[in-house]
């Protein structure tokens, strides 16, 4: 019981600010799509916060959803989609060139999770992994440490990051539609959560086939 209370909390210090905000947040909305804030600020902290996803603590999920809602679908999905890629490339070289700051990111226990479903189920773990905090960072860190081939990682990061951009997109977007960024914010938070649970019901079952 006592778990129980504490995980409601949590989630209502995280809902609350945005019941009370949301107005101001769609109307941030509005000016965006109104032309008022001038698109290149909102490309390059977007897609600079995403591109540095495995350096920083940022909260992946809510500045892509965002990317949808300031954006719009078809720019918002684009540049979540770049600036996933450029994170990616970024966590290969540094798994690639210093085993030692990848431990620091990502911990070994990381590593090793990472290790173990790379092993077991191959580049599908990277495309499954992509929507997962933390998994997705140690998956693709650990893919440098292994050395895979730049080209083959490069081609399956790119296609697992242009289907969680449209996703991520599509939410942000929706939101902006309908007048409601505390939309975007719950669905950035579902995402996660939804790709976990599909991480850990598809995985075990390509382990028994």
């Amino acid at each position: 019981m006592r778990w129980l209370w504490l995980t409601l909390a949590v989630v209502a210090l995280i809902l609350v600010p945005f019941f009370l905000f949301e107005s101001y947040f769609t109307a941030l909305g509005e000016r965006a799509a109104s032309g008022q804030i001038p698109v290149v600020w909102a490309v390059t902290i977007i897609g600079g916060l995403l591109a540095l996803d495995v350096l920083l603590p940022v909260p992946s999920s809510v500045v892509s959803a965002a990317a949808g809602v300031l954006l719009g679908f078809w720019a918002g999905a684009f540049v979540i989609w770049v600036g996933m890629t450029v994170s990616c490339l970024v966590a290969y070289v540094i798994g690639a060139k210093s085993s030692n700051l990848a431990r620091r990111i990502v911990g070994d226990d990381g590593l090793a999770r990472a290790r173990e479903i790379a092993t077991r189920y191959g580049d599908l773990a990277i495309v499954l992994c992509r929507p997962v905090p933390v998994v997705a960072e140690a998956s693709v860190i650990f893919a440098g440490v292994m050395h895979v081939p730049a080209t083959r990682f490069l081609l399956v990061c790119a296609l697992a990051n242009l289907g969680v951009a449209i996703g991520y997109a599509a939410i942000g977007a929706y939101a902006m539609s309908v007048d409601s960024f505390l939309l975007a914010f719950l669905g950035a938070l579902a995402m996660p959560g939804v790709a976990w649970l599909v991480a850990r019901l598809f995985l075990p079952r390509q382990a028994r086939t």
